[in-house]
């Protein structure tokens, strides 16, 4: 029997968004009625077993997206100028995981759980956020809703899965090298494009992404100005260091914020976290309970722990935030944006 659903396509299958997107898409049991994975040139042919049945990988081209309703697109901000507006000229709605329509003033920036609104807006491209700013501004949004937000500092520990399969690689075989007292030879990390590289095994490296002239990161940018396009308010101040850890899956990142009001609690910050849709609250430091990129790891939501007020500045609060960056981060945050276009009748304009 056929199930009566949408014509749905997954641009970068075999990548590991790619293959979290598949993932997500059965776990949700999502309403799919033809399903076409697309991928680069090299990667096609490839075969994916997606609910039992087993497709063979296309080369995405512009004739790809003939008769596609919603399509899911993570191969890289090359691919997705190339054709996203191809696909969109075709019919489908555009989910983009990539960098390359997210500041765009006619894509929606959206994490379901903060602005879903935005996603009616569209014009058949729907931006996913950057990984550590989606679980960033989702533990943000209720302190702001409930509290004003003037302020935002944070400081991320970045699982090197944010860098592709071969930065994973490159981990494995470091790791194992300083362990047998061999030479560590590194050719990925921080950037892959970049002159020079620094091992990322028992390392920190401060660059993820590469260096503009203000002396930020692209990475530290992304979370700056996505984060004021997403929360709706170009005042608040943002302020990112974003460094890389030798550990495989989930972010987790340090944030200081500043609320407007006066005579906030500690109690009342946790109490709004803890309602807030998407966020689990993880902190009851008399028992040592918070979230860890391990603990986090395979789960879809953002966990938030270590709530503190700052002890020199009455409105300022520490939060710890941690999240699967594969997941939250991107496949599944992709996943929601298209669940919200069907649910809410917002895929045809």
């Amino acid at each position: 029997m056929t199930i009566q659903g949408y014509n749905v396509a997954v641009v970068g299958a075999t990548g590991a968004v790619g293959e979290k997107m598949l993932e997500t898409l059965e776990k949700k049991n999502f309403p799919i009625n033809e399903l076409h994975l697309l991928s680069s040139k090299r990667s096609a042919g490839k075969e994916i077993d997606f609910k039992g049945v087993t497709y063979t990988v296309k080369e995405a081209t512009p004739e790809s997206f003939e008769n596609i309703q919603i399509a899911l697109f993570s191969a890289g901000g090359s691919v997705s100028k190339a054709l996203a507006h191809e696909a969109v000229k075709r019919g489908a709605v555009v989910v983009d995981n990539t960098s390359a329509f997210r500041m765009d003033p006619d894509v929606p920036l959206v994490v379901p759980e903060v602005n879903a609104e935005d996603i009616a807006e569209h014009n058949g491209i729907i931006a996913n956020p950057n990984c550590s700013t989606i679980q960033m501004v989702a533990a943000l949004k209720p302190i702001q809703e409930q509290f004003g937000l003037s302020r935002v500092i944070v400081s991320t520990y970045q699982a090197v899965s944010g860098a592709g399969a071969k930065a994973v690689n490159e981990l494995e075989s470091q790791a194992q090298a300083f362990l047998d007292g061999k030479e560590l030879e590194p050719e990925i990390m921080p950037v892959s494009g970049e002159k020079k590289h620094y091992p990322i095994a028992f390392n920190a490296l401060p660059q993820i992404d590469v260096f503009q002239e203000n002396g930020y990161t692209f990475e530290e940018m992304k979370m700056i100005n996505e984060t004021k396009k997403i929360m709706h308010d170009q005042s608040i101040n943002v302020a990112a260091t974003c460094v890389r850890l030798p550990f495989f899956t989930s972010h987790a990142e340090s944030v200081y914020v500043e609320v407007e009001n006066d005579n906030v609690s500690v109690e009342q910050v946790q109490e709004a976290i803890k309602n807030a849709d998407g966020v689990i609250l993880e902190d009851d430091i008399t028992n040592q309970v918070y979230p860890t990129p391990l603990s986090a790891a395979g789960k879809p939501e953002v966990f938030v722990g270590r709530v503190r007020k700052d002890l020199d500045n009455r409105k300022g609060f520490h939060l710890w935030v941690v999240s699967d960056n594969l997941l939250k981060g991107a496949a599944w945050n992709s996943v929601q944006i298209a669940e919200s276009l069907i649910e809410n009748n917002w895929l045809q304009k």
